[in-house]
């Protein structure tokens, strides 16, 4: 201080100590947006590093699993190839075992014989067949016939005693016979030549 300057008046004194006051509070507000903006670009850069190692762990993750998906196919490759030779074995020990002459004889023989059973089947079913469809088929049919006129209302013994007997019938009906047919002649011929 200036032991020779004017005292400040207490107005004077409380301006300049706001100021100051002001200016200080400027001063900080400044260092903190300072800080501030230095820590959100610290919290951005360890941002992008996690980023960059999450997505370098997903790239190991899928490299691994694609090794265990070529091991399995390696280990299926490896069981199917055990399981041919295996089978190539047995087939080549069958193959010793079976003669194919001796094979051809004995598949003839049975066609041979499956084909004489299938004939003595068939002619025993038939012979059966015979025997119940003659009896059985002449009084059904008669049962049938007997029914069907029962139903209509036809008593075929009332209409018999009725119908002319001996040949005079027989002549009238050849004569009534051949005079439809004369009229069906003149039909077709009108037909014909309208």
């Amino acid at each position: 201080m200036n032991p020779f300057a004017k005292k400040p008046t207490p107005r004077e004194a409380i301006r300049n100590s706001k100021r100051e006051l002001t200016n200080a509070t400027r001063g900080i507000e400044r260092d903190i947006g300072t800080l501030q903006q230095e820590r959100l670009k610290f919290l951005a850069r360890q941002l992008i590093r996690l980023r960059q190692q999450i997505s370098t762990l997903q790239g190991s993750r899928a490299q691994i699993r694609g090794i265990a998906t070529h091991t399995q196919a390696m280990q299926a490759n490896t069981s199917v190839a055990a399981g041919m030779q295996s089978a190539s074995k047995v087939m080549g020990a069958m193959n010793k075992q079976m003669d194919p002459a001796k094979q051809m004889k004995v598949m003839q023989e049975f066609q041979k014989q499956s084909a004489q059973m299938d004939m003595t089947n068939e002619m025993m079913s038939d012979s059966i067949d015979n025997i119940l469809d003659d009896d059985q088929a002449e009084e059904e049919t008669d049962e049938l016939a007997n029914q069907v006129l029962d139903e209509i209302g036809v008593d075929v013994a009332s209409q018999l005693s009725s119908a002319p007997k001996g040949r005079i019938a027989g002549k009238k009906a050849v004569a009534d016979d051949s005079s439809e047919l004369d009229e069906l002649e003149k039909r077709l011929a009108a037909l014909k030549n309208p």
